[in-house]
Parts: C-alpha cells; structure tokens; sequence
C-alpha cells in the first residue's frame, strides 16, 4: 500500500479542490444576494425556469430558495408583501412551510422525537396545508407543488388514497419528473408507510418505463441506499441480492451518458460510489471518483458523519484497497493510475498559515512536515507558511488525507509547541479558516454568503477558542465577524486584525504564490523521515536558515569528502573480501557490506546537492 498508493488514483482532484453541494453559478448568486435582502435576482431565475417548463430544475430551485429563507426569512417575506399572488414567491414559501415543520421535528427516529416536538411537526404541516393548496392553484401546469405535496404527505402520515392522488396530480404534469419519484420514493420505503419490496418495485419500474440517460434510470440505486445503508437490511433482509446488483449496473451504465465532472450526474454518481464499495468493486468505484471530480454531494456521506469528510475519506481507502491489493513488485495498472482527464479541476484553493512564532522556529518544526514550504518574516514574532511547487510529491504527502496538505504540515509542526497557527483559505468568493494549536485543530469557519448564516451558539464556541489561543479578553466582536457572510474575503480580513496578527500577504486569493514579494522568504525543502531526524537531532540554525535560503545546504567540507571516500573504499573493499573468503563468518561480511551501502548513499546524496548549487 505504502509503495503503490501514492500513483493509485494519482489523477484524482487533490481534497483541497473538492466542493460539497456546489451549486450552479446563477443560483448561487441569486441565493447570496436574497441571503443579502434583495429577493430580485431569485424572482428572474425562479420565472425563467417556469416560463421555461424546466420542472427539474425549478425543484431544486426552489429547494434552495427554501432553505435560504429557513435562516433568512426576510427577503421572501419581503417578496410576497410585494407581490402576494407571485406563483414563485408562493411555491418557496410553500417548501419552506415543509422545512420549518422538518426543522421543529429533526431527522431522528419517530421514537426518539419528543412529544412536543412532534406535536409541533403536525402543526405546522396543518398551516402549510392553505399555502400548498394556493401554490398548486396559481400554476397549475407545474408539478413543482406536488413534488412538496408527496413529501407533505409523508410527514402527517397520508392514508393510501391521499398519496395516489398526488401521485396522479404529478404525473399527470410530468411522468418522468425525478423530484416528484424521489419523494415517492421516500413515502414507500419501510421506514415510512410501505416496504422494501414495495420501494423495489416502484423504483425498479419508473427505471424501466425512463429513457435512456434519464436519470430515473438510477432510482433504483436509491432504494438500495435506502436497503443497505439507511435500513442496514443486508443480506438478511428480503430482498434478492441481484437486485442490488442489477441497481448498481443500471446506473454505471446511466453514469456513461455524462461527462466527466458534470454537476447533473453528482447525485447518483456519489450514491453509486458507494455502493460500489460496499460491493468490494473498488476499481470501478476509482473511475466513479474520477467521474465525480470536485462535485461531493451530502448525500449519502452524511449516514456516515460529516459529509465532506466522509467523501473524502471514503475515496482515499479506495486508492489504499487498491494498491494493497497490487502486487510489491508489480506496477498498478493504468487504469487505476489514471492520465490527465477533462474533469474540471474546480476553483483555485489559495492558502496560507499565519504560525506565531518566527521563521526559524517554525521551520525547525516543519522538519518532519515531508512537503516543501516557502515561510517568510511576518513581523514580529510571526511567519508566514505557504506551500511550495512540489513536482513529484513524496509518499507521505501522497497519501495523507484531510483538508489540505498546508493544513496537515501545521497539525504536524504544531505539535509539541506553544504557539497556534491558522490556516487561511479562499476559493473563487468563499473564505474559511482552520485554527490549529498543539497538533489539534481548535476551530475552524466558512463564510459563505449563499450558505446559511452560523447559529449564534457555534459562532460563540468558535470565537470563544479564538479568543483563548490568542488571548483576548472579549470574544463577542469575533462572535459577530464568524456570523457575517456578506463579503468574506473582507471578514477574514478583519477577523486577522481582531486577532492581533499581521495583516494577510498582499494578492493573497489573486496571486497563485502566497507570498509572492513577501521579503525575506525562504525555501524549507521537503526532507525523508531520517534526514528530518538527523536535522532535528542536530539543530543546528545556521545551516537550516541556509536550506531555507533557498542556496541549498552548505558546502561539505574537504575532509568530509576524503574521510568518506576512504571510508567507502575500505569497506568495500572488506566486504569483497568477507564474502570471497571462507573463513569469514556472514554476520560480519553483511556488517561490511551495509557500512559500504551508507557512505556510498551519503557520497551520492552530496553529490545531488552540489550538482543543484552548481546549477
């Protein structure tokens, strides 16, 4: 694994890259900007989607309006006291009525919902009941509001008879409608008011009557989702095992009529991802990955825990199943290695550390790190860290999972040390932070203005270790920063300043080298385990400021050479000798031999770096 991991899969987008529930870039400004009071750009996309009959696409508009306006009601409010009759103004507020009675409920398990809570649950989906109804009335040729209708029966718990007729009303709109059969989907299984065999055959059957390339083609991989990871029936459970097979072919061969990367293919393709694994199918899983590109979606990564990470995760233990099962002395294939491919790479991800301490304690700490740093004078007592080129990047960066490498190499020269470092992140109009203290990460925050604003109890406990790593006495002036989203390249900013650091490297999110014209920056070159221990071991800071000078390592000195040399010619000698005489016992003629194998590795090892300072 050790050996072929790091070429396994090497084409994949880094983790970096990877993108969870992105959403189109007109959506997404129209959610940002109602998210910001202005509901005008969400009124033309929701118009041109119904004057354009795209129900697909108006489904998951129209969800995201919803869930914008479940943490910002404002702006939709706004919109229907200007326009109460709107039928797209109508149909969020009829989605959101769904979400906020979701909201009261939770997603745990009917036995584990609180009386109160439930009671509240029916309640609201009681008054969402007149809004549904005014929803469907004001457009009736938009399959939309039954889409809402199914899953507003699922929740007050519909007889039969009710969901057929909704089920009439939304095929007759539009038969192949996948919003509308996923609800469907949901009401049939076990857990709701059907069964396993039930939800089979519904899904299996709106597989068979869909085109081809539709993507009902892949319903029924839902239901194996639902069938082996949701209801953890397993091979106990009823339904035949060719099913799940056959479900999962389906939509390999659905998954063919897209292109690589293509966001309309990311839902099944991250489901079918899964299954793959589960089925032990982790070549194919590999070229799914490739397929899905930087498009993770929540679903079905968050059964696990958190859903990126999960991905994530998920994706590196495929590459690692591989290459452990790849013989030592073999090569992988080139169909797990990969070749350059026209998945789109995602937005570029610009990072950069703020360490608190100066450049040359922090590089002795990066020492083991085993990926190669640029750091630089900040002021102070602090330094600046950013990555550096790495062309042929070694096996243990290959192969560390997480964020992103800059983030690993600060969990790593964090460790053992006093001083914090954070971890600043921007990417296309987003920005974060990841808090990193003592080898752990302490905190961490997205701003993004098309996301739901951060609950004022997380946003607390965030400043709150802020404000202790750094030692301010008052954390409610970042508590407001971390619930601001407007503009977040200008709140990371701020939120620099309120810590007391150094103000951000000029170009940082426009400039791909962080610190580009940053005077005084300096190379930490990417070592091996035992070179990075020999190091550490030495400490000696001259010649680490000089590696980090970007000159390379001091000049070796004459008798260093003549001493080695020596050495090598000796013992090789001896070790000839011990292995050609009989009365030479093997324990010392393999002693001669590995002393003749270290000098030689330290002659070559100089003579790389002379050969790089010449050059």
């Amino acid at each position: 694994m050790f050996r072929h991991g790091p070429s396994v899969g090497a084409d994949l987008p880094p983790d970096e890259a990877v993108r969870l529930d992105e959403r189109p870039e007109p959506l997404r400004d129209a959610v940002a900007a109602a998210t910001a009071g202005d509901h005008g750009p969400a009124r033309e996309l929701l118009a041109a989607t119904r004057l354009g009959a795209e129900w697909e696409r108006r489904s998951d508009y129209v969800g995201a309006f919803a869930d914008s306006a479940l943490h910002s009601p404002g702006w939709l409010d706004a919109w229907l006291a200007e326009s109460p009759k709107d039928p797209d103004a109508m149909l969020v507020k009829a989605d959101l009525c769904i979400d906020q009675a979701w909201a009261i409920r939770t997603g745990a398990g009917a036995g584990q919902v609180s009386p109160d809570r439930l009671k509240a649950f029916f309640a609201l989906l009681e008054d969402a009941v007149p809004v549904l109804g005014a929803a469907a009335e004001v457009n009736p040729d938009d399959p939309v509001p039954w889409r809402i209708a199914l899953t507003h029966a699922m929740g007050i718990q519909a007889p039969r008879e009710l969901f057929d007729a909704y089920w009439a009303e939304a095929t007759a709109r539009a038969p192949h409608h996948y919003g509308c059969h996923a609800a469907a989907l949901r009401y049939l299984c076990e857990k709701w008011h059907g069964s396993h065999q039930e939800m089979f055959d519904f899904a299996e059957r709106a597989a068979d009557e869909a085109l081809p390339g539709s993507k009902l083609r892949a319903l029924p991989l839902a239901a194996a989702i639902e069938y082996d990871v949701v209801a953890d029936a397993g091979k106990e459970g009823p339904i035949d095992r060719s099913r799940i097979v056959a479900a999962v072919d389906r939509a390999l061969e659905l998954s063919s009529f897209y292109e690589p990367g293509d966001p309309e293919a990311a839902g099944f393709r991250n489901e079918l991802a899964l299954m793959l694994i589960l089925a032990k199918r982790f070549e194919e899983a590999l070229d799914v990955f490739r397929a899905i590109g930087v498009q993770a979606r929540s679903y079905p990564w968050a059964y696990f825990g958190d859903a990126r990470q999960e991905f994530l995760d998920f994706r590196t233990g495929v590459r690692m199943q591989i290459a452990s099962a790849t013989p030592f002395f073999s090569r992988p294939s080139r169909s797990v290695t990969g070749s350059v491919t026209d998945v789109p790479a995602g937005p570029v991800v610009h990072l950069v550390a703020i360490a608190a301490a100066p450049p040359a304690q922090v590089a002795a700490a990066a020492l083991m790190c085993g990926i190669p740093l640029r750091i630089a004078p900040a002021g102070g007592s602090a330094s600046y860290v950013a990555l550096a080129p790495d062309g042929s990047p070694g096996r243990r960066a290959a192969l560390s999972g997480g964020e992103d490498r800059l983030t690993g190499a600060a969990d790593t020269f964090t460790t053992g040390e006093k001083w914090p470092a954070l971890v600043l992140r921007r990417t296309g109009g987003l920005a974060g932070f990841t808090l990193l203290h003592k080898g752990k990460e302490v905190a961490a925050h997205a701003w993004d203005p098309a996301a739901p604003v951060a609950d004022h109890a997380s946003a607390a406990a965030t400043a709150g270790a802020l404000a202790r790593v750094y030692g301010l006495p008052d954390p409610r002036p970042l508590t407001g920063l971390l619930r601001s989203s407007a503009a977040p390249a200008r709140h990371q900013a701020d939120l620099v300043t309120a810590l007391g650091l150094p103000p951000l490297p000029a170009g940082f999110g426009e400039h791909p080298d962080a610190l580009a014209g940053v005077p005084g920056t300096r190379l930490l070159e990417r070592r091996g385990i035992l070179s990075g221990l020999r190091d550490t071991l030495t400490n000696d800071p001259d010649r680490l400021l000089v590696q980090l000078s970007g000159e390379g390592p001091a000049p070796r000195p004459k008798l260093w050479w003549l001493l080695r040399i020596v050495a090598l010619v000796f013992f090789t000698t001896a070790a000839a000798y011990a292995w050609w005489s009989p009365g030479v016992n093997t324990p010392r003629s393999l002693l001669f031999s590995l002393l003749s194998l270290v000098f030689a590795a330290q002659l070559a090892s100089a003579t790389r770096e002379r050969r790089r300072r010449v050059r």
